[in-house]
């Protein structure tokens, strides 16, 4: 699915106008940190990842017709914590995205992350 891989290689090099444009308007976001999300703070906390991190990676990736879900461990100077993200594809754009952080490493790792 080539928009899973420029959604990648976008967020993950920091090139949010690049991931922002395989969004569809109305993106539904979800995860599983303790502060509200939408498309905007989804964008922004992977700005601070990709900044932060001493690098990401994709350790595991599963196709489907209408998505994939991406297994990323995320290395910071002290230790890595792990997202895993399930991505919904519609017509060549993402129509929706979730993330699961393992949230004891990203405090831990990547304190302040979603912290406004």
């Amino acid at each position: 699915m080539d928009v899973v891989d420029f959604w990648v290689r976008s967020w993950t090099s920091d090139d949010l106008a690049g991931a922002r444009q395989v969004l569809t308007p109305d993106v539904e976001v979800e995860w599983n940190l303790d502060a509200p999300v939408d498309d905007e703070e989804l964008l922004q906390v992977l700005h601070r990842i990709a900044a932060f991190a001493d690098g990401v990676t994709v350790a595991a990736r599963t196709d489907a017709l209408d998505g994939a879900t991406l297994i990323y461990d995320l290395a910071a100077p002290f230790g890595t914590a792990r997202l895993v993200e399930f991505l919904g594809v519609e017509d060549g754009r993402i129509n929706e995205v979730r993330h699961v952080y393992d949230v004891t490493a990203i405090d831990r790792y990547f304190p302040g992350l979603y912290q406004n």
